[in-house]
């Protein structure tokens, strides 16, 4: 029997079946939408997690002052440490090979209000190239520019939560706002960035949404910085040419600055690079875990499929008896169960598929959780479900093809 009629025959096989070729392929259906359902959520979180990383710059390393008690601090500076300075920065900058530029900022958690809204808002003093050392998008207006920062200018840049809560509809470039007690006039908003949902190192995790900036020798001018014994920076960020050497480069800084602090552990070193690395990596996992338990309803629909060809073989005893008898070989026999068997897999993983995708933009839709639909899972699935119904229909078409003739004649 040729392939051609191969196919016929199994479409005509569906059709004269519908009720029960669909059950069947309930598995398949399933299956195939669970896997392309659970690789969109993992890719989803990959991408949201790489967004993260990108925003903190993957030539990048972070020098950031600790987290530590006021009696910490106090005996820190008794040792002789000031903290992370402007200083550190310059000798950084001086003695480290392959550095581009330095990003220092300071920081203060403030109210920030606007007529009668007002949102806890983190402000954070920085120089014009943080604007393109840490990636950031300006949705309206203009960042910090080297004429605030020189001019000690009271503007600032709001992230796009804090835009949104104290001006709702309204353009807030032009207008002014308050910010602990000081007032500040509005250059510009950014666009959203990627949320820190876990500690990283000392990045604590928040909103960085929620962010204002302001010209750091404004914030060294006229913010107050909390605690009793604080540093004069929180965070250094230092681009690199490449990030060939970033872990090298960031053994060196460690190095200088542990040096200008006479050996006080009261700073970390971050690389988003590494971290990147390594949240691709539990990603892949985490991918292939969902991807596996999503798979095991596809092996249930194969078994589902297999149940039922067993059944069709001996319905269709007599059947296999007369095509055998005037000629029909075995190979013919085993060719149109198995094509039966795959016809019903690939009708399943089409409508799976389709299934898949709209259950993926559903759950986006509907849910705070984020997905991402790409062309290696919808392969994957559909390629795995048509792999099972060729498993699963090949012992119902080897037992067919080994009936006899004359027997299956016979069979009532």
């Amino acid at each position: 029997m040729h392939l051609e009629e191969n196919i016929r025959v199994a479409i005509y096989g569906l059709l004269d079946h519908k009720f029960r070729s669909f059950l069947t392929m309930l598995g398949i259906i399933f299956g195939t939408a669970s896997v392309i359902t659970m690789i969109s959520i993992g890719e989803g979180a990959k991408s949201q997690a790489m967004a993260k990383y990108q925003d903190l710059g993957i030539n990048n390393i972070i020098v950031r002052d600790k987290d530590l008690t006021d009696q910490e601090l106090e005996q820190m500076r008794m040792r002789f440490s000031k903290g992370l300075s402007l200083e550190d920065a310059r000798a950084i900058e001086g003695i480290v090979p392959g550095v581009v530029a330095i990003a220092p900022q300071a920081e203060a958690a403030l109210e920030a209000m606007y007529r009668d809204r007002s949102s806890k808002a983190m402000l954070i003093g920085v120089t014009p190239e943080v604007n393109e050392i840490l990636n950031f998008r300006i949705e309206r207006g203009t960042f910090i520019t080297t004429d605030h920062h020189i001019r000690e200018l009271r503007v600032c840049v709001l992230g796009a939560n804090i835009a949104r809560e104290l001006f709702s509809f309204e353009d807030p470039v032009g207008r002014n706002i308050k910010i602990g007690d000081q007032w500040f006039e509005v250059a510009g908003v950014l666009q959203t960035k990627a949320l820190f949902t876990e500690t990283v190192g000392e990045l604590a995790a928040r909103d960085l949404n929620n962010d204002i900036y302001i010209p750091l020798t404004t914030f060294n001018k006229r913010i107050p910085r909390p605690g009793a014994f604080p540093s004069e920076l929180r965070q250094l960020t230092v681009q690199l040419e490449s990030s060939s050497k970033l872990i090298e480069t960031a053994a060196v800084i460690r190095s200088v600055v542990s040096r200008r602090h006479f050996n006080n552990d009261d700073f970390s070193i971050i690389i988003p690079h590494e971290l990147m690395e390594q949240e691709k990596r539990e990603s892949r996992i985490y991918n292939l875990l969902l991807a596996s338990i999503a798979a095991i309803s596809l092996i249930v629909g194969g078994i589902g499929i297999m149940n039922i060809m067993l059944a069709s073989v001996l319905e269709r005893t007599r059947e296999i008896g007369i095509r055998r008898a005037v000629g029909g070989k075995r190979a013919d026999i085993m060719g149109q169960f198995v094509t039966e068997a795959m016809a019903m897999s690939i009708t399943g993983g089409v409508i799976g598929v389709i299934g898949g995708i709209g259950l993926s933009m559903g759950v986006a839709l509907f849910t705070e959780v984020h997905t991402s639909i790409t062309l290696y899972s919808v392969l994957i699935a559909f390629g795995f479900s048509v792999l099972v119904g060729i498993t699963f229909g090949y012992l119902p078409a080897k037992r067919a093809a080994a009936l006899r003739p004359i027997e299956s004649i016979r069979h009532e």
